[in-house]
């Protein structure tokens, strides 16, 4: 019996088309709209909960990563400032001035004997 009824609606539905009733239209949107369900506030807080904790996640990476490269250049730097002393580079101005006065008086003291 319903799918007689299914099949009579569906015939005026196609014949009438544009010009259906207002209860008719009524009554159509509102069984769409019942068969789309509305989104829970539990749900949108459980995204939120899953998104704050993959931005956490992502900070942590971020400062771990940060930590190795900071380790890194320091280990760097001390490799550096070793070569530097080991080739004498690593000298203040004031330490440079000394060493070239000290050259310059040795060098008189050879062409003198």
């Amino acid at each position: 019996m319903s799918n007689a009824w299914n099949q009579t609606r569906q015939m005026k539905r196609l014949a009438i088309g544009p010009m259906m009733t207002p209860e008719y239209n009524e009554w159509w949107v509102r069984r769409i709209n019942d068969n789309i369900s509305e989104p829970s506030h539990e749900n949108s807080q459980l995204i939120e909960e899953h998104l704050l904790k993959l931005k956490v996640k992502r900070l942590r990476k971020g400062k771990v990563k940060a930590k190795e490269d900071l380790d890194s250049l320091e280990t760097d730097y001390k490799k550096l400032r070793l070569s530097m002393r080991t080739a004498g580079l690593g000298k203040t101005l004031k330490q440079w001035r000394e060493k070239i006065q000290e050259e310059k008086k040795n060098r008189k003291k050879k062409g003198e004997l």
